[in-house]
């Protein structure tokens, strides 16, 4: 039995209804998020799928886009939704990973900075060894405060910069697939 889950946060229909979707490069996210599911699923690990749900518009369950992007072929060992940007805040997630023996969760998903970010801090925080699998997160453009907008790879750097070392070893796919033991060994 495998000691690691891969988490697939957010990967749902919801966002292909936002203006943004086709502007950012998402065919080379959903190719990288499969790869990630498949080898993840070669080597027993367990799938946890996660949905974000939301009281109105696009991420309400009535809207019907509250579910699985259509192209991502996964067969989850756990799936529900959530209401906050973790995945651990009022979900099953913890209990499932205490049960199974889950040491090590793999972080992807989309939005990058938001629920995939916020997830990663708070499963550190709990006492999880975290991979963070940047290549396999998606996100947007995003204009902050002051008018300047960032770049989906500012925002993917970002990310990056913060959780590597503090709450996350930030990795490749490869590197993921690999495991900790066999990376450090690199």
């Amino acid at each position: 039995m495998s000691d690691t889950a891969l988490l697939v946060i957010d990967a749902q229909e919801s966002f292909r209804q936002r203006a943004n979707w086709h502007e950012t490069d998402s065919d080379t996210y959903l190719q990288k998020q499969q790869a990630l599911i498949d080898g993840a699923k070669a080597r027993g690990w367990k799938i946890v799928r996660v949905l974000h749900a939301e009281p109105e518009g696009i991420f309400s369950v009535p809207s019907g886009f509250v579910r699985p992007i259509s192209e991502l072929q996964c067969e989850p060992d756990l799936e529900f939704i959530k209401q906050r940007h973790s995945a651990f805040v009022g979900s099953p997630l913890e209990v499932f990973l205490v049960q199974n023996g889950i040491r090590r969760l793999v972080v992807s998903g989309i939005r990058t900075e938001q629920c995939c970010e916020t997830t990663t801090r708070h499963g550190s925080d709990l006492g999880w060894q975290v991979d963070y699998v940047t290549e396999a997160t998606h996100t947007f453009p995003l204009t902050d405060a002051t008018g300047h907008t960032w770049t989906v790879e500012e925002i993917k750097a970002r990310s990056a910069a913060v959780l590597d070392g503090r709450f996350a070893r930030v990795c490749t796919i490869a590197e993921a697939l690999a495991g900790r033991a066999q990376a450090a060994a690199a």
